[in-house]
């Protein structure tokens, strides 16, 4: 261990950290007061918040010296909204600010730069954001820190996470799930998080919840959920005196953790048994030693001290006097050189380069190992097979038919495998997890082994760290899978395991994803900014796979029936987002190879999880997937059609479709045009990634307008069987060319607990509704005899199978039985 620092040496940081926090919120010239302060110093728009900023400060200097003394790999998790001033005047002095930003020097000019950018045009956001160093934590993203760290610290045994939550963040509701993520940290393989609970008693304009109970009850809050609270309070007339009880406090949570990693890393440990974390309830006066009353008004420890305590300081020379005294109560004269550098006195604080919680390796970006991706093609499924899938051939199980001669029509072999997607995917999963044991986690809310992924628990379990019985399954001291029955949870830890580089994913029901619609939004803006920083290295995608999906929800209902997540998916900047829609197993399997091997996106997949169609060789999945759609012929009767020139020829209609079930019905509903319009040229089109309907010049996935016109047609109907809102398709292709004849059928808000082919009916996506819209807008196809004979037959089948539906409780056979044949 290193010498101790001198608390005087802390208490000096502390008060630079804070001259310079709060010269960020005013100044935007002479940023050491060397001449009297005037209006032109200041900045015309104030928009910083001081409040929570002196106890973040506070927080990162004891830190500091529990790096330099220790040697403790640490990272810093600033979960109060606008922590941006402190999170930046600490990077700035230990020198990693200026490392990444030349022009930011440790100098009177970079100091210049450093308080006039702050929440200035062209300059850096008042919060924690990418573009400040050390960060893994929107500041915005208010409930969600101490999630992150947890996720930061999964397989990372050497790391600790240090998480300020701020008293209003602990108030939501995802903070509040997050207390008990200790029970998934495993003190032998992971890290630790020292959560760090600051009180400073205000929101913007209300007390806060925890601020207002009594420490013995807070006390037994924290040790309810797992947690031995050390508590330190600050005097509002003592700024100094907190030191002592701050360092003491650090020090016995610090030896705490050594002492639980110690005992699980010796064998000691009872692997069933979630120790007794240490966490730091730490009280603070609001905005501490700032002004203490502005115009009679008691400032200082109450809410009025959030944002900025001295408004209006360019017009009103009182106040601009008032703020003076208190920039200069910090005696910066004391604290930087004459050049504008931190004095020699503040140096035995600042830890060493690797050491900085600025600099951190863990918190700049980057993958920490490559993603390995085992081979798809012993999963695959023969979709020509019988259907007599083995556990090793990926469990698919379902009927099949024989490819033999008399099930050929035109030389081409029928394709009536059946397969569940998930289930399929769920095999390779399994072995991608088993081959990065210490860098890929699978997360979801209580719905791996409900989505079909219950295969990856022939190699590993879920981490379970609370009691475990005897008729608990898959339940462990460690492992790979994470579940508790939080959306925010899960993917806030997701987050933080991707952000310090690592891989992951999550699965969830479609229908609630949209929990975590804002958490999406925040990690998207996230990886739009922060490809835009020199010094933020790649991490993995966060890829999401939604099962359980709107059309199949059998046993559930209408609050189970909801694909609107894709809607908020897209109205993200087209660097960052994908959608994929598979429609069969293979193309999952597929799908998953390639999203596993992005970097910096989003990737959103549907699939089902029922037994389904496989319509996809693998072969001819991987070029589907890579070509993002294209033509099926099998599947239209276009006779001179050619795959390399789309264009060539022009059938009367297109039957599009996105998504599994979309998928089955629009091919049911070409093969009854087929066979009772024999005149009417049908092609079929299959869209797996839904961004290539937009333009080239809108998303890099985009199809050009040649390109695009060559498969949809310029100017014929184009029935769109679609697995979400119907909006969204036109949404995206909005502008082409024959975007006036794209008739879209998706969900409608129309559902129920009910059989799957009705769900389809309700919403007229169902094969008869697809092929009755040829019917209506293939021009002069309506007045002939045989189409409305057609149409007749189609609708009567349509009422047939409701009335056995809603009579027997099951669809009838001409739908079950159904197969696609030529």
């Amino acid at each position: 261990m290193a010498p101790p620092v001198s608390l005087d040496t802390v208490h000096a940081w502390w008060r630079a950290a804070n001259y310079l926090s709060a010269g960020q919120i005013y100044l935007t010239q002479d940023p050491l007061l060397r001449t009297e302060l005037t209006r032109d110093d200041i900045k015309p728009r104030l928009l910083g918040h001081w409040g929570t900023t002196p106890g973040l400060n506070l927080v990162y200097a004891h830190l500091n010296r529990i790096i330099v003394e220790r040697g403790t790999s640490m990272i810093f998790v600033c979960g109060p909204g606008h922590g941006g001033p402190a999170m930046v005047a600490n990077a700035w002095l230990d020198g990693t600010y200026s490392e990444l930003f030349p022009d930011v020097g440790q100098d009177v000019e970079g100091l210049t730069k450093l308080v006039r950018q702050f929440s200035f045009p062209g300059g850096i956001p008042s919060h924690a954001a990418p573009e400040t160093p050390g960060s893994i934590n929107e500041g915005g993203e208010l409930g969600y820190s101490l999630m992150h760290a947890y996720g930061a610290a999964l397989d990372n045994p050497d790391l600790v996470v240090a998480c300020v939550i701020g008293d209003g963040e602990a108030e939501t509701g995802p903070l509040a799930a997050s207390w008990r993520a200790h029970a998934f940290l495993n003190p032998k393989t992971d890290g630790a998080v020292l959560p760090i609970l600051h009180l400073n008693g205000y929101k913007i304009a209300n007390p806060t919840l925890l601020a207002r109970i009594p420490d013995e009850e807070l006390a037994e809050f924290f040790r309810g959920h797992g947690y031995e609270p050390l508590f330190v309070t600050g005097d509002i007339d003592d700024p100094e005196g907190v030191h002592g009880a701050m360092a003491e406090t650090m020090d016995a949570a610090f030896d705490r953790i050594r002492e639980i990693q110690a005992s699980a890393r010796s064998g000691s440990d009872n692997s069933g048994d979630s120790p007794r974390w240490p966490a730091i309830i730490m009280r603070t006066p609001k905005g501490w030693t700032g002004p203490r009353e502005v115009d009679g008004v008691q400032v200082e420890g109450t809410y009025r001290a959030h944002q900025v305590p001295l408004a209006g300081v360019r017009d009103n020379d009182k106040h601009r006097e008032q703020l003076e005294q208190w920039l200069h109560s910090y005696r910066p004269d004391e604290l930087f050189t004459l050049e504008g550098a931190p004095v020699d006195d503040l140096l035995p604080l600042r830890p060493s380069p690797k050491l900085r919680m600025s600099a951190s390796d863990h918190a700049q970006g980057g993958i920490r190992a490559p993603l390995m991706l085992p081979d798809i093609e012993p999963f695959a499924v023969d979709v020509f097979d019988t259907g007599a899938h083995t556990d090793a051939k990926a469990s698919t199980e379902g009927e099949g038919t024989a490819d033999t001669p008399e099930n050929r029509k035109d030389g081409q072999p029928s394709r009536t495998a059946t397969a569940e997607s998930t289930k399929v995917f769920a095999a390779w999963l399994a072995e991608t997890m088993s081959q990065n044991r210490d860098s890929f986690r699978l997360f979801g809310p209580d719905e791996v082994e409900s989505n079909r992924l219950t295969a990856v628990f022939d190699v590993t379990n879920r981490v379970w760290r609370e009691e475990i019985i005897d008729l608990d399954t898959h339940l462990a001291g460690g492992g790979q899978v994470i579940e508790a029955l939080s959306e925010h949870l899960m993917q806030g830890l997701l987050e933080g395991y991707l952000l310090t580089g690592r891989h992951g994913l999550l699965t969830s029901y479609e229908a609630f994803i949209h929990i975590v619609d804002s958490m999406f939004n925040q990690h998207a803006k996230w990886i739009e900014s922060a490809d835009k920083v020199s010094w933020r290295r790649p991490i993995a995608s966060l890829n999401y796979l939604l099962s359980s999906h709107v059309w199949r929800q059998d046993h559930n209902g209408f609050s189970h029936q909801d694909p609107g997540f894709l809607n908020v998916v897209v109205s993200k900047q087209a660097d960052v987002v994908r959608v994929y829609l598979p429609p069969d197993a293979n193309t999952l399997l597929a799908t998953m190879q390639h999203v596993f091997d992005t970097q910096n996106r989003v990737n959103v997949v549907v699939a089902g999880k029922q037994p389904e169609p496989a319509w996809l060789t693998l072969d001819e999945a991987k070029q589907h997937v890579k070509a993002g759609l294209g033509v099926w012929p099998w599947a239209g009767n276009e006779r001179d059609f050619d795959s390399s020139d789309p264009g060539k020829s022009t059938p009367d209609v297109v039957i599009a479709c996105a998504g599994d079930v979309p998928t089955t019905e629009a091919i049911a509903a070409a093969q009854l045009v087929r066979e009772e319009l024999l005149d009417v040229t049908v092609r079929l089109v299959n869209i797996v990634d839904l961004m290539r309907l937009q333009d080239a010049r809108r998303h890099p996935h985009g199809l050009e307008e040649d390109e695009f016109d060559a498969i949809f047609t310029a100017d014929r109907p184009v029935i769109f069987a679609f697995h979400g809102y119907p909006s969204l398709i036109h949404q995206l292709t909005y502008k082409r060319t024959n975007h006036a004849n794209v008739h879209v059928h998706g969900f409608m808000e129309r559902g129920t607990t009910t059989t799957p082919f009705d769900m389809v009916h309700l919403n007229d996506l169902d094969r008869y509704a697809l092929a009755i819209d040829v019917v209506n807008r293939v021009p002069g196809l309506s007045d002939q005899d045989a189409a409305v004979q057609c149409v007749d037959r189609w609708q009567r089948a349509r009422v047939e199978a409701r009335e056995y539906a809603y009579t027997n409780g099951e669809d009838p056979a001409f739908i079950t039985d159904w197969e696609f044949h030529r």
